[in-house]
């Protein structure tokens, strides 16, 4: 049986997915963190392969967006550190696309785990959705 080297509990990752331009997204410093690496280098491996990277796989925040994050999800000094520049958004074809780019095995089980969240979201959002059509019918 082929064995995942890093087990993250899915609620963790579930907790760094967030809605932004109406994609489910993961941030550069949520993805770096679970991947075991510097944000830094994650944005630097991001850059030299950009062409990897169209805008439906990955943007970087605007003004607006990332202001508005920080006042919602930043409340400690410690996480203010290193939130000078704003992050990077990944999608979840980005997210999958980061195995590529980072190769080590850790980055590609992590990316496994991702995926699952991912794709576990959508199926509650699916059933949400057609609970709430019963509901409107009855």
């Amino acid at each position: 049986m082929n064995r995942a080297l890093v087990k993250i509990p899915v609620e963790r990752i579930e907790q760094a997915i967030y809605m932004i331009r109406g994609e489910k997204v993961m941030l550069d410093r949520d993805l770096a963190e679970l991947y075991g690496v510097e944000t830094r280098a994650l944005k630097q491996a991001v850059r030299r392969n950009l062409a990897r990277f169209p805008d439906d796989f990955m943007f970087v925040l605007v003004k607006d967006e990332f202001e508005n994050w920080r006042s919602q999800f930043v409340t400690s000094d410690r996480d203010r550190i290193g939130l000078r520049y704003a992050p990077m958004a990944f999608t979840e074809q980005g997210v999958a696309m980061l195995s590529s780019v980072l190769r080590s095995k850790r980055a590609i089980s992590v990316n496994v785990e991702i995926i699952r969240a991912f794709v576990r979201l959508r199926t509650i959002l699916a059933s949400n959705t057609e609970l709430a059509k019963r509901f409107d019918d009855l």
